[in-house]
């Protein structure tokens, strides 16, 4: 069975910085695929980060130089790096992790930016 278990979030000024971790457990982590996604309540899911196996990655337009998704493949965890965070950064940040036909989501955590 797929768990994943998110940590990290909370609420920081505009501005400041703020590092999500999800940590993996009942997949073969280092050739999965893993992403970073937000939700607002009345809005979509929307992707903000991918790392895939290779260690290719791609950013949501919103948040290209300022966040970053590192996988540590040796503890089964993917974080996401913000730095620069914005008022619009506001949401539930999900974590999934995908391989072959198996993908599963966490359980969300808040990050509020607000002053």
């Amino acid at each position: 069975q797929v768990r994943l278990v998110e940590s990290g979030g909370g609420l920081v000024q505009p501005g400041g910085s703020l590092r999500l971790s999800c940590a993996a457990s009942g997949i073969i982590f280092s050739l999965s695929a893993l992403g970073w996604y937000r939700q607002v309540p009345g809005k979509h899911r929307e992707t903000v980060a991918v790392i895939r196996s290779a260690g290719n990655t791609n950013y949501a337009d919103s948040v290209k130089g300022r966040f970053t998704i590192p996988r540590d493949n040796a503890k089964s965890t993917v974080y996401l790096q913000m730095n620069n965070l914005k008022p619009e950064d506001t949401a539930v940040y999900y974590c999934n992790i995908a391989y072959n036909s198996i993908a599963s989501w966490g359980q969300g955590t808040q990050v509020t930016v607000s002053s």
